[in-house]
């Protein structure tokens, strides 16, 4: 399911029991076309077309404000390059707090010319001024054909857990625009913590490691801590991983220690989780080595109790992401 919900004025996700009870089971008529619906950890639904399998996702961005376009782009279609499919299609929703064309025109642009550096066609949406809203609310919903559709709850006992590019991609981006102020960054950080917005799609990682991945998912709200977290309740396994392995940006790590966060728990577009037999291990690196793409083996799935295994700690219950209190 998707980020940005709200539950007793905390920012946030609901929790699997909230889900479990008030959303995962109602879901209007039954359809055989339905491959793999609604469930916690699951962030695109598949379904048959024909002969084909489509993959279809939607997610809301409502905080970060200066490139909010960017970002409704990134992340509905990085659901769908995460579970296997090629994203394609854009349907677009965008709810504005007034009637500010600036604001819309800055907001459309953004949608615009990062859905045309992604290859990707925005084919209808809705837009409209809604009273009462704070900020404006992007929603995109994206569609892709998947050759093989790959779930968040794949994974089994002995695959090794990868990890692409870094944690706290986005947050890094989301820190030196929204939250500029509170940074002192040298110059070469600054810039390069802006340039996170041009990182953020996981379409070329998701490519190379559809065809053999057992699970794939790619963290956002939360971040890799939390992308683990789901993992794990999906698949219902141990994931073992070792901190010291999941690679952080300089740029990241010196944002999000001027303003008190965990690279690990803050929004994380931008990497891919993903796991791989481990007979599959080498040849996945060295493929993505190829794309010119970073990767690592940060851990280990296990057979046991569902949850994240990180050094001395235990996590078998989502996380509040450390940027939410930045907002609050």
């Amino acid at each position: 399911m998707g980020r940005g919900c709200v539950a007793d004025a905390m920012t946030g996700k609901f929790d699997p029991t909230v889900l479990s009870e008030f959303v995962l089971g109602r879901t209007g008529a039954e359809s055989a076309a339905l491959l793999s619906g609604p469930a916690f950890g699951e962030d695109a639904a598949a379904v048959r077309v024909g002969e084909q399998t489509m993959v279809v996702s939607t997610d809301p961005i409502s905080l970060a404000a200066e490139r909010i376009g960017d970002l409704a782009v990134a992340v509905s279609s990085n659901d769908v390059a995460a579970s296997g499919g090629r994203p394609e299609f854009l349907l677009s929703t965008l709810l504005l707090p007034d009637a500010d064309t600036e604001v819309l025109d800055t907001i459309t642009g953004q949608l615009d010319a990062e859905a045309e550096r992604l290859g990707l066609t925005i084919v209808g949406g809705h837009t409209e001024v809604v009273a009462g809203l704070a900020r404006p609310l992007c929603s995109l919903t994206c569609f892709g054909v998947a050759d093989r559709y790959v779930s968040s709850g794949g994974a089994k006992p002995g695959d090794r857990i990868l990890l692409t590019k870094g944690a706290g991609i986005e947050a890094t981006g989301v820190l030196a625009t929204d939250f500029r102020d509170r940074l002192d960054l040298a110059d070469d950080l600054a810039g390069r913590a802006r340039a996170a917005f041009d990182d953020l799609s996981v379409m070329p990682e998701s490519a190379v490691l559809a065809p053999v991945a057992t699970a794939m998912h790619d963290p956002t709200e939360g971040g890799v801590l939390e992308g683990l977290i789901e993992m794990a309740i999906a698949s219902d396994s141990t994931l073992r991983v070792d901190r010291d392995e999941i690679h952080v940006r300089p740029e990241t790590r010196a944002a999000c220690e001027a303003v008190g966060v965990d690279p690990l728990r803050v929004l994380g577009s931008g990497a891919l989780l993903a796991t791989v037999d481990d007979s599959e291990t080498d040849a996945a690196l060295n493929a993505l080595e190829a794309e010119g793409i970073d990767a690592a083996v940060i851990g280990r799935v296990e057979s046991g109790d569902a949850g994240v295994e990180l050094g001395v700690e235990r996590y078998t219950e989502p996380i509040r992401d450390d940027m939410y209190a930045l907002w609050d």
